[in-house]
């Protein structure tokens, strides 16, 4: 358990310090589609981990995981080393510098997380997090209902299942940068130029109100009521299309985070992640009682409900956005400073 906490450390500060870097170096109307590329890729793992875990663990060792895991991480701390430079505007960088001087400074780890005062932040963040609850309802325990419902027990079978919510994921992200960034700019060609950061959230609209709760509610029918193959097929639509969902809502929001604290980006997504790995952590303790108790369809509806209840977040910040802000003030970003 100790060394799962620390890998949570390393995984986290990475997905933080990559959405600061991507606000550093793309501009307003590209910063949709680049954090599109940024969860897809960072999503994918999640997504083929079980089918490598259980290929490893079926015809080999599970201690082959733990190697690649292990390699993988060196990897990625050498090419971090070489290859990221500082991407902080050099002018800002040159006011933080204090010549000829060593400064010891103690950090407050906890620090960001008053940003989570910004009921404009907060609000986003539990939207997203209805959006991964739906989504971790059907992963966490796909080998338990698959495998009950369809009669599978072999591990790299059932690994293969989470493929297509990977595939949703690879194909999910990308589109909602684009779209998202596709609404900044038709948006605010309305407004004869006029910025208004919550447009980006338009593009999670068909995320809240479609695809998550949609496929979540369906992939509950399908194992209660649809046997064999052609359950498994109708099982794995829903997969890729919750896997497309949820990336529809996380990249548009991750985005509105660094349009409206862009100085502040990297923190505004440490405490986006935080609230969210709390709720989530609680949740997935709970998800195997409950299906034990009302059942996977039960389970499925309320969290289709509840991702519903995400839905009408998105469309509440959307037209309230700029009161939001305005009630609790904590540096955000104006249109000058954003592109």
């Amino acid at each position: 358990m100790f060394w799962r906490v620390v890998q949570a450390f390393g995984a986290s500060s990475a997905m933080s310090v990559g959405a600061g870097v991507i606000g550093d170096i793309y501009r307003l109307e590209e910063r949709g589609y680049a954090m599109g590329l940024f969860f897809g890729a960072s999503l994918l793992g999640p997504a083929i981990a079980p089918l490598c875990g259980g290929l490893a663990a079926h015809y080999g060792s599970w201690r082959y995981m733990q190697w690649a895991l292990f390699v993988m991480g060196i990897t990625a701390i050498i090419s971090m080393a070489l290859w990221l430079p500082e991407t902080l505007d050099p002018e800002k960088l040159n006011k933080v510098k204090v010549e000829g001087k060593t400064v010891l400074k103690v950090l407050n780890p906890l620090a960001s997380l008053t940003l989570l005062r910004s009921p404009a932040i907060l609000v986003v963040t539990l939207a997203g997090t209805t959006a991964l609850l739906a989504d971790w309802v059907l992963m966490v325990p796909l080998s338990y209902t698959v495998g009950e419902a369809y009669g599978i027990s072999n591990a790299a079978i059932i690994g293969a299942l989470f493929i297509p919510l990977g595939v949703g994921n690879m194909v999910g992200a990308p589109l909602a940068g684009y779209l998202s960034d596709r609404a900044i700019i038709v948006w605010r060609e309305r407004r004869g130029g006029v910025w208004v950061p919550e447009d980006r959230l338009r593009a999670a609209i068909w995320g809240t109100a479609f695809c998550v709760p949609v496929s979540t509610l369906a992939a509950g029918l399908t194992m209660k009521y649809v046997p064999g193959l052609p359950g498994i097929a109708i099982l794995l639509v829903c997969l890729f299309l919750n896997g497309v969902g949820v990336d529809i809502v996380l990249t548009p929001s991750a985005s509105y985070y660094v349009d409206i604290l862009h100085d502040r980006s990297a923190e505004a997504m440490a405490a986006s992640f935080a609230c969210r790995a709390l709720i989530l952590a609680f949740a997935t303790a709970w998800t195997f009682p409950l299906i034990n108790t009302i059942g996977v369809l039960a389970t499925n509806t309320l969290l289709a409900l509840i991702a519903w209840l995400g839905y009408g977040m998105i469309l509440f910040t959307i037209k309230y956005g700029d009161h939001m802000r305005a009630w609790v003030d904590i540096g955000y970003t104006t249109s000058r400073d954003t592109c």
